[in-house]
């Protein structure tokens, strides 16, 4: 079998991927996320934090509930579901940092979870600091100038 005779194959034996549903389940279980986001800020709001408290406490909620669910096989189940929409929001996050630390925690908690906590996460946060600090730079260097 050559080349192309297995390409052939190959394309008359793949199954189609639902695309259309696997967008809708998407869409609709992280806007869930963020419905649930929206009324914990407003539940923290109505408790008398400022807007910017309240923010920051249903982001640390949010992490922690992801966390929880990650911990106890729950958000897996989710995220078969609904695929990419539990990415997008902060839960995401919370989730590709605790699954390789449940993952690797036979090995020990220096060289299993402490070394293989931030394997997905890591490049997040090693991108996400510098480019923040180039910004700064840039930012810093241009309101020198104005």
């Amino acid at each position: 079998m050559d080349k192309e005779e297995y390409k052939e194959l190959v394309k008359r034996r793949e199954r189609r991927s639902p695309s259309p549903k696997n967008c809708l389940r998407a869409f609709w279980t992280g806007g869930l996320i963020c419905v649930i986001g929206q009324l914990l800020t407003e539940l923290f709001l109505t408790l008398g934090m400022s807007e910017k408290s309240a923010s920051t406490t249903t982001t640390v909620a949010l992490i922690f509930a992801a966390a929880l669910l990650t911990g106890i096989g729950i958000f897996d189940r989710i995220a078969r579901y609904a695929g990419a929409g539990t990415l997008v929001p902060v839960t995401g996050f919370a989730n590709s940092v605790v699954s390789p630390a449940i993952d690797t925690k036979s090995e020990g908690l220096i060289l299993g979870v402490g070394a293989k906590i931030f394997t997905v996460a890591g490049p997040v946060l090693l991108y996400a600091t510098l480019s923040g600090a180039v910004y700064g730079v840039i930012y810093y260097i241009v309101s020198l100038f104005l």
